[in-house]
């Protein structure tokens, strides 16, 4: 496509009206060359190839004019007809000033681009290579023949098509530039990037908006988010692309928050919004559970005079799915017109995560049914979901039926799966044996998933013998031996406590701090474990923990100081879990939200027993919907119950 728009004719077209009055003559139609040029004209523009061609083919001398030819080809290209464009070049090969013909450039490029986007890449080099052998070849050949080799998968040729343009000392231009920037940003080649960002600088010409959104993918690709910054400050000009790129930038660079602001700003500043936008702002909303951004974009899709397409519709039901309202999110995906296999997979997940696994196996089944057939996806999926809600026998029954009735080969993400499911039941021998049978090598998961098995059921030795394993294998993941202190810490073995603590700081390792954060107005607001101070402190604070605080105390709540482990005094305990980020996340949803509105919170690590059994009274005494996710799944607390009930 680049390349037909990089050498696109300028001949105006006539029109039909010609032609037309033309064959309406009462008398016979003249054969002079204008009107057999106008009819070819015509015939290509309707798309009416066979008939051009063989118009040509009757009376080839009457053909003389390259743009002509140039327009056929273009035609030849937006068809991808690779038969048409061979009988095509096969008359220009017969003309008597053939030779004079295919010296004109613009044919040339028309040539190598016909021949690329058909995948004839040899032929195309054949014709670049001869039209390359004279002086003066301008940049439009070059550049054919890199898009050519770059649309084909070749993208370290096309650099290499570049680098030859430029030793045979011609000056690139911004076709040139935005071509090889692609290429470098595909390959991730920064330091080729930048030569090339240097090479555009110096330019005479300055860049224009497809070079200065070319620099903005390079660096996004490449995670350079200053140079992205920088790049996207200085653009004289931005349409949607450069501020998708912009976005992007900040996705890579975990900076989600900053990436909705700068869609929100798009908004008003009248940029508007592509299909990209969408799909990559909901994964945005759904990541952070921000349920008030997601349904906003959601009413600019139904407003758009255009049909979304099956990926936005896709991310749509993603974002409502992971935002906890999977019953809209499958009122919208009961109403696509056509879905995909990420479609189902992307509604299953909504289940699994959300503890309805019941529903997702209905859903599977009508899956089937339709002739859908599933995929390793769908099984991590279900399998996943059948994990945390406690189904171990379907989980199994289905893990067998993946290569048996669907010919899908269980992957280390399907065993862990299984894994992960016997070790939750208590059945870590089962669990075992899988690891023991498995055709390919343990991963780290499996190992991690063992380890919290030991965790939850309190196997001490087991758990000192899979650390040491992944210790090994990931001897810098924190969450591995965070989760052997704590099993140390559980068993009251403080001086191994220690040790794991002295181990990570020789490595220098870091746990992970605790961390919730949840929408109100239009704005993230985020909470660590600890912190927090300047609100905690403040009287709006204190009023409503101390109601809340009143109200548990009636009905009889303490607090679970064993899920601190750490070996301080029990007020101490009590004061650290008080300060868990979920439960200010929590408080504060309740002061700055309305008298009934559900509370939606997301969490980095998973929910400890205490802050679920506080959530669920929280939501007893105020009558609040409170919806909180973790890193393993959804929790639906309402009316003092939790939908996970009390297993994950």
């Amino acid at each position: 496509m680049i390349a037909a728009i990089s050498v696109v004719s300028n001949t105006s077209i006539p029109t039909n009206l010609t032609v037309i009055s033309c064959l309406k003559s009462k008398k016979p139609p003249s054969k002079s060359p204008l009107n057999l040029n106008q009819t070819l004209k015509f015939l290509t523009k309707s798309g009416n190839l066979d008939e051009a061609i063989r118009l040509i083919e009757s009376s080839p001398s009457k053909f003389t004019d390259p743009e002509t030819y140039s327009q056929l080809l273009h035609s030849c290209i937006s068809r991808k007809s690779l038969h048409h464009g061979q009988r095509v070049y096969k008359q220009l090969l017969k003309q008597e000033d053939s030779e004079k013909l295919l010296e004109n450039h613009n044919l040339k490029s028309k040539l190598i681009t016909l021949f690329s986007v058909c995948g004839e890449l040899d032929e195309a080099r054949i014709i670049f290579e001869n039209a390359v052998e004279n002086e003066g070849v301008p940049e439009s050949v070059w550049v054919a023949m890199a898009i050519g080799y770059s649309k084909n998968g070749f993208l370290r040729e096309a650099l290499l098509v570049y680098v030859e343009m430029l030793w045979n000392c011609m000056e690139p231009g911004n076709f040139a530039f935005s071509t090889a920037l692609k290429a470098c940003a595909d390959l991730k080649e920064l330091w080729v990037g930048r030569g090339v960002h240097a090479q555009v600088v110096k330019s005479s010409d300055g860049p224009d908006q497809v070079v200065n959104n070319s620099l903005l993918r390079l660096y996004t690709q490449c995670e350079c988010f200053d140079e992205v910054l920088k790049v996207f400050d200085q653009m004289p000009e931005r349409n949607i692309a450069s501020w998708n790129s912009l976005i992007s930038g900040f996705v890579k660079e975990d900076k989600l928050g900053e990436a909705l602001d700068v869609f929100r700003r798009m908004q008003r500043e009248g940029v508007g919004f592509s299909w990209v936008t969408l799909t990559t702002i909901l994964p945005i909303c759904a990541r952070v559970t921000a349920l008030c951004s997601g349904k906003e974009i959601h009413v600019q899709i139904v407003k758009s005079a255009r049909r979304p397409d099956v990926l936005l519709q896709n991310s749509l039901v993603d974002m409502y799915v992971k935002c906890g309202v999977f019953d809209y999110g499958r009122r919208l995906f009961d109403g696509m017109r056509s879905k995909d296999l990420t479609s189902w997979n992307t509604m299953l997940t909504g289940y699994g995560i959300n503890g309805y696994m019941r529903v997702a196996m209905d859903l599977f089944n009508e899956m089937v049914s339709c002739g859908i057939r599933p995929d390793d996806v769908t099984f991590i999926a279900l399998l996943s979901g059948c994990s945390h809600a406690g189904l171990t026998e379907d989980g199994q029954k289905l893990f067998h039926r993946m290569e048996m009735d669907f010919g899908v080969t269980p992957s280390l993400e399907h065993y862990a799966c299984l894994v992960d499911m016997l070790g939750r039941a208590g059945r870590i021998d089962d669990a075992l044996v899988v690891v023991k049978n498995m055709p390919m090598r343990p991963s780290g998961s499996i190992w991690g998933s063992l380890l919290n098995s030991c965790r939850l059921h309190s196997e001490v030795p087991l758990a000192e013998a899979i650390a040491k394993r992944l210790f090994e294998i990931e001897p810098y993941n924190p969450g591995n031996y965070v989760m052997l202190s704590n099993i140390y810490a559980n068993a009251g073995m403080w001086d191994s406590v220690n040790m794991v603590r002295e181990m990570m700081q020789t490595k220098r390792i870091r746990k992970e701090a605790g961390c919730s954060w949840v929408q109100v107005k239009n704005k993230i607001h985020t909470f660590v474990a600890g912190g927090g101070f300047k609100f905690r402190n403040s009287d709006e604070y204190k009023k409503v923990w101390n109601k809340l605080r009143e109200a548990m105390e009636e009905i009889g709540y303490v607090t679970n100081t064993d899920v601190v482990l750490h070996d301080v005094n029990e007020e101490t305990k009590a004061m650290w879990v008080c300060g868990h980020s979920e439960r200010l996340a929590t408080v504060f949803s309740l002061i700055y939200t309305a008298a009934g509105m559900p509370i939606r919170i997301t969490k980095n690590l998973r929910v400890c027993v205490d802050c679920h059994s506080w959530i669920k009274i929280v939501s007893r005494v105020t009558g609040r919907v409170i919806v909180l996710r973790d890193t393993n799944r959804f929790h639906h607390f309402k009316e003092g119950a939790c939908s996970c009930n009390d297993y994950w």
